[in-house]
């Protein structure tokens, strides 16, 4: 079976490929016509991307299945897929604790103004009474939006900072509550203190209004799409803190930036509404430019531990497929 990588990809994922009797081609810098045209050359059963986004063009030919070698899948054109009969799976929850870890890396950027602070340092300025200025996060209340994986380590880790937590999810939509017991251990919370256990919210906006960080951590799909829109933020406490690493489409920019302006916003960026198809390249997004906005180059999911895990569950879903014609994770089939 031929597989095409068309991303940034482990070694140790390539050489797991090749050990269940695939052939590989590594070709990471294909994006769109390029990329159509080898697929086509190739004549690939199997095509392994990362933020590559897989196009209609693209699903035709000897293609079989598209892996999405991370959890969201909105870059590739399931429908067409599915026209098509392409199996495209994902890897969900593999780099959960990866994109946790960033969330809270801003977050404490944020509230410290760490890459202030070291551009000041570089540029030969001294501003010990400027940077003294930070509220602490000990607390705080912590507005999560969903509760898959990511949200869940979210969830752990605010208790070790100690940060209520607010949430809101799809599974609990509209209720009002405490988390049960039970519910709680689903989330990965088991403690006697039930000062750490969630609070479940009735809506976004609700959860905006019981927040001083609001953080994001949910797929993007036609529901969630600017879900987070100029009546949620509007909620938010002046000079709260807003994270995003979920998709930048869950979000409203223009409205962010109004609120920005508006009232004061902090906000720490993993992902925008518009990036390059490739791993490199021009970058306009006025967001990035407003001042109080932190932002990072969609890299919550690259640390070598998640991309070990993706890596490996990759070769399970191509060993899958390739001994039964399932694919597990399949989000179309």
């Amino acid at each position: 079976m031929r597989v095409l990588i068309a991303d940034k990809f482990e070694q140790s994922g390539i050489a797991g490929l090749r050990a269940i009797g695939c052939e590989v081609l590594y070709e990471p810098d294909l994006v769109e016509q390029a990329l159509t045209d080898r697929l086509t050359s190739s004549a690939a059963a199997v095509l392994v991307v990362r933020s590559t986004k897989v196009t209609e063009p693209m699903l035709t030919g000897s293609l079989k299945l598209v892996v999405r070698a991370g959890a969201g899948y909105n870059t590739i054109d399931v429908q067409a897929a599915t026209a098509h009969k392409i199996l495209v799976s994902n890897c969900p929850g593999k780099n959960s604790i990866a994109v946790a870890e960033l969330a809270f890396g801003l977050i404490l950027a944020l509230d410290r103004r760490i890459p202030d602070n070291v551009a000041d340092l570089r540029a030969g300025k001294w501003n010990k009474k400027e940077y003294s200025n930070a509220r602490g996060l000990y607390g705080r209340t912590l507005g999560l939006l969903g509760a898959g994986s990511i949200g869940r380590e979210m969830i752990r880790r605010a208790g070790a900072f100690g940060l209520p937590v607010v949430l809101w999810t799809r599974r609990f939509n509209g209720e009002d509550r405490s988390v049960s017991a039970a519910e709680a251990r689903d989330l990965g919370v088991e403690s006697s203190d039930r000062r750490i256990l969630p609070t479940l919210a009735p809506s976004p906006a609700e959860v905006a209004a019981r927040s001083d960080i609001l953080s994001i951590h949910l797929a993007l799909g036609p529901e969630t799409k600017h879900i987070v829109n100029a009546d949620v933020l509007s909620r938010l406490k002046p000079g709260s803190f807003v994270i995003n690493t979920a998709r930048g489409e869950v979000m409203d920019y223009e409205a962010l930036r109004a609120a920005i302006r508006d009232r004061g916003l902090r906000v720490g960026l993993d992902v925008f509404a518009i990036e390059p198809a490739a791993a490199s390249g021009e970058f306009a997004d006025p967001i990035a430019r407003e001042p109080g906005v932190y932002g990072t180059h969609h890299i919550g999911a690259s640390t070598d531990q998640a991309q070990e895990a993706i890596a490996a569950e990759t070769v399970r879903i191509v060993k899958t497929f390739k001994d039964t014609g399932n694919a597990p994770n399949a989000v179309n089939g």
